[in-house]
């Protein structure tokens, strides 16, 4: 009776330890998803700040794509303007050619008669013409020749005159022009240059807001798959402490019906052997005569020997290509286990309740399963699979329940699986990993 009551005890404690871990563990789960919540809002929000940013630098380059394009239309504007004014210049060069030639030829002109009029006296020449006229009529028409001659002598040293200022001034508005024209194109070129070094760097900024915007969405969606774990995670929790429960509940039941087996086997082994003494009693009482002694009741059954049960059994077959520990690539966190043929079945370590079964990007058909042994939490892990898993999330399995087959699919190289225990819950610093050798032997 004290060994029973000393098993009772032990029992209930086990319970009750099991429901405290497990109260625990989900009291940390909800802690971890509300910073995750939290920490989804703040990076919610540094996401709408960098694409706030990305839409302003948007536009501004495109405002100085813009200006960009109003430049290299003046550019291109004033290069004709540059063309235009040289072909001017071109054009004034033979325009001054000809006045050159047209002063030259007056110079001469004008020497030839200077010379003239020093070699002739001068004044006393034109006198001398007038005076030698041979009737008024040609005196007349002596003075007006005279006339004629002063005057056009006068329109040639104007036209001479005019003809140089003429020269001077053109050569200097076209020069003052195209001096002007190229000191706007330089302006301009400078202008052109300085707003494509700002558009380079504006889209360079918003080359790396994209990737930040990248590496956000990415981060954000780590936060909402570890949420989704760990709500998966808390209702497998959930989900094996009524397993434990019922569990609990039917040992409970068992042992109430065999201790009233044994009771019931006690009372009907006492009553054949109060009847074989009464028998007994009434054989001797009964004047000497001999009777045959009461039979020997059956010794009783020798107990069955209880099974021999391991908590965790090994999930596939095959050799372990890589254990448990550091390699080149870095800390491995879990047993890979591969073998040739194109279906080796993988199953369950344990009974449990299953966490998540879904497609991982590194993890690829993966297997996740909460289980409740001896009042610890495990969580046991199974990637690589081929195909879809064969089990869904929420479902009870039994050690030894089909998952699938060994495969290679997501981060793996060549066909294997990749089996992980976590004695706890799974986390993303692994930090509760460890070598499951060791529960398999």
């Amino acid at each position: 009776m004290k060994r029973k009551l000393v098993m009772a005890t032990l029992s209930l404690s086990l319970v009750f330890s099991t429901y405290t871990v497990s109260a625990e563990t989900l009291s940390s789960i909800k802690e971890k998803k509300e910073k995750n919540r939290s920490e989804q809002t703040e990076k919610q929000g540094e996401l709408k700040k960098n694409q706030n940013q990305q839409d302003h630098t948007l536009d501004q380059i495109q405002k100085l794509e813009s200006s960009i394009n109003k430049t290299l239309n003046d550019i291109g504007n004033k290069k004709e303007s540059i063309q235009e004014t040289k072909a001017s210049i071109e054009k004034l060069k033979k325009e001054i050619d000809v006045l050159k030639k047209r002063i030259k030829e007056r110079d001469a002109l004008l020497k030839e008669r200077v010379t003239s009029m020093y070699e002739s006296g001068g004044a006393v020449n034109y006198l001398d013409v007038v005076l030698g006229s041979k009737d008024f009529g040609d005196f007349l028409d002596r003075v007006f020749a005279l006339n004629v001659i002063a005057e056009q002598d006068k329109a040639i040293l104007e036209e001479h005159k005019q003809d140089k200022e003429s020269v001077e001034k053109k050569k200097g508005q076209v020069e003052s022009e195209l001096l002007s024209l190229n000191t706007d194109l330089n302006e301009l070129e400078g202008l052109n240059q300085k707003l494509t070094d700002q558009k380079k760097q504006k889209s360079a900024l918003l080359a790396q807001l994209e990737t930040e915007e990248d590496h956000l969405h990415d981060h954000i969606m780590q936060l909402d798959e570890t949420n989704e774990l760990l709500s998966a995670q808390e209702a497998a929790i959930k989900a094996e402490i009524e397993r434990a429960k019922r569990e609990e509940a039917e040992r409970k039941k068992k042992e109430a019906e065999a201790r009233a087996a044994a009771a019931a086997a006690a009372a009907a082994e006492k009553a054949r052997a109060e009847a074989a003494a009464r028998e007994k009693k009434q054989s001797n009482s009964g004047g000497g005569s001999s009777s045959s002694p009461a039979p020997t009741p059956p010794p009783a059954p020798t107990p069955a020997p209880a099974p021999v049960s391991r908590d965790f059994i090994m999930p596939s077959q095959g050799i372990i290509t890589s254990g448990f520990g550091n390699r080149s690539a870095g800390m491995h966190y879990g047993m890979d286990l591969a073998q040739g043929g194109s279906t080796v079945p993988i199953v369950a370590a344990a009974s449990g309740t299953v966490t998540r079964a879904y497609y991982s990007s590194s993890y690829g058909n993966v297997v996740y399963i909460t289980h409740f042994i001896n009042g610890q939490l495990y969580t046991t892990l199974y990637a690589h699979m081929r195909s879809t898993p064969a089990v869904s999330q929420g479902q009870s399995v039994s050690q030894g329940t089909f998952l699938g087959y060994q495969g290679n699919t997501g981060a793996s190289r060549g066909q294997h699986l990749h089996f992980e225990l976590h004695k706890g819950p799974w986390n993303g610093s692994k930090s509760n990993a460890v070598d499951p050798r060791p529960y398999l032997q």
